[in-house]
């Protein structure tokens, strides 16, 4: 289940959002499993960014993961209480004021970051530039099946 909160003003297809979530999760096979959506002000993702990560500023998305699995690995789910992967803050109002940087619509950054958010929370990083291009194949495979 797509479990979305939205808690800001800036204009969001939520609909379409939770739709693109429920494909993606589809296409990796975790149809079955909870992921939560917060759309936050920059204030309060600049509070969880700061507070988690030890960053003191605002930022476009943050993922929490539910397990800390490697990257490629399959959840193996205990239980029904098992089948989360975990929850996504997201700030529209930041994604939108920084698409110059990407040169994308606010929809197609949204969706890259939906994205690369569920690819966080199961396991993928860019910390190593070999890491990155484990992730980015992901990415791609992922956007193609929400473009």
């Amino acid at each position: 289940m797509i479990l979305l909160r939205n808690e800001q003003t800036f204009p969001v297809d939520v609909q379409k959002l939770k739709q693109n979530a429920r494909i993606i999760l589809a296409a990796l096979d975790y149809d079955d499993f909870d992921l939560g959506i917060l759309l936050a002000t920059p204030e309060v993702i600049h509070e969880y960014n700061r507070t988690y990560r030890d960053k003191d500023k605002p930022t476009d998305i943050i993922s929490f993961a539910y397990h800390q699995i490697p990257a490629g690995e399959r959840i193996e789910a205990l239980s029904d209480e098992d089948k989360n992967l975990g929850d996504l803050i997201i700030c529209p109002s930041y994604v939108h004021d920084d698409l110059e940087r990407w040169g994308q619509t606010f929809e197609q950054r949204m969706n890259v970051l939906l994205v690369h958010g569920i690819c966080h929370l199961l396991g993928y990083d860019h910390e190593k530039d070999e890491d990155y291009e484990v992730m980015k194949i992901q990415e791609d495979y992922l956007l193609e099946k929400i473009s």
